[in-house]
């Protein structure tokens, strides 16, 4: 005898600040020309290689807002899950846009350090300290629905690397001015390139995580397999496996050896009740089984 546990995926709200990625899309697209423009009156690599990320920023914050559209479509018997993981294929897109970004600016800061370039230190500075600002509000848009939805992660790594390198360019300025130091412009650039780097790997390393149906962060299987068997009447547990939908969409099925003549309805009530308390995870299914018990003529109990 075997018993599952459903949740109907519509009823679940995720919350998706499609109005604060639409502000930000339009705070980037604005600033990309100034810096385009700023980066090229002034000579700064530093600058231009920030309007590089900020134009892969503006495709990435479209493709978020697609994916968080596409997401919201219902489940049908051809995608039972739904589309949730269109907003995963996106932060995959995000990430390795972020990693092509990082070796362009590897690139051309290596070009200059071999052929400095003249900079006009007051255009670089004044479009940096734009930036800066334009970056910071960016970040509070996004910054409280990031934490759990990668499509959005990659959105905020977007913007916060963007914060950085107007920072950068505005440090380099402003070393550049006091003491002539032309390297500053690209060793900053490379730092920023670094940064970029970093947050790009456990992007990628999360959105793969997903795609390979890994064990989320934070979840631990071994905890759950004892908390189940510690339940009376429950004998062990086998074929446990848990992965994640999407983020914070979090499935789990396993099959549950139990003594002969128990009341399996309660037992699988309770230990559904019991996961879904203790381990925050809503999508369970449990396949019930007596000892004797023959997977071939099992039949299905839902509850």
């Amino acid at each position: 005898m075997s018993g599952s546990h459903h949740h109907d995926h519509h009823g679940h709200s995720h919350h998706h600040p499609t109005r604060q990625l639409w502000w930000l899309s339009l705070l980037s697209s604005v600033y990309l020309c100034a810096e385009v423009v700023g980066g090229l009156m002034s000579g700064s690599l530093a600058l231009l290689a920030d309007a590089g990320h900020m134009a892969i920023d503006v495709a990435a914050i479209g493709l978020s807002i697609f994916a968080v559209w596409v997401a919201k479509r219902p489940a049908n018997s051809a995608k039972t899950y739904g589309y949730y993981r269109a907003e995963i294929l996106a932060a995959l897109v995000n990430g390795a846009a972020l990693f092509g970004i990082a070796l362009w600016i590897f690139y051309e800061a290596w070009q200059r350090f071999s052929d400095p370039q003249p900079i006009r230190v007051g255009i670089m500075a004044a479009v940096a300290a734009g930036g800066v600002l334009v970056n910071l509000i960016g970040l509070l848009l996004v910054r409280k629905s990031c934490r759990d939805n990668l499509n959005l992660r990659g959105v905020w790594l977007h913007v916060a690397t963007d914060a950085l390198g107007s920072a950068a360019s505005l440090v380099a300025s402003l070393l550049i001015f006091a003491f002539g130091w032309q390297l500053a412009d690209p060793i900053l650039s490379m730092g920023l390139g670094g940064f970029i780097l970093f947050g790009a790997y456990h992007l990628l390393y999360d959105c793969v995580n997903v795609l390979l149906e890994g064990v989320p962060k934070g979840v631990d299987v071994e905890q759950i397999r004892k908390t189940i068997e510690a339940y009376p009447s429950v004998i062990r547990v086998h074929d446990l496996h848990v992965w994640a939908v999407a983020s914070g969409v979090h499935s789990l099925s396993a099959h549950v050896l139990v003594v002969e003549g128990v009341d399996y309805c309660k037992i699988l009530e309770d230990v559904i009740s019991l996961i879904e308390k203790e381990f925050h995870i809503e999508h369970v299914t449990l396949q019930i089984e007596p000892p004797k018990f023959h997977h071939s003529k099992g039949v299905h109990l839902h509850a």
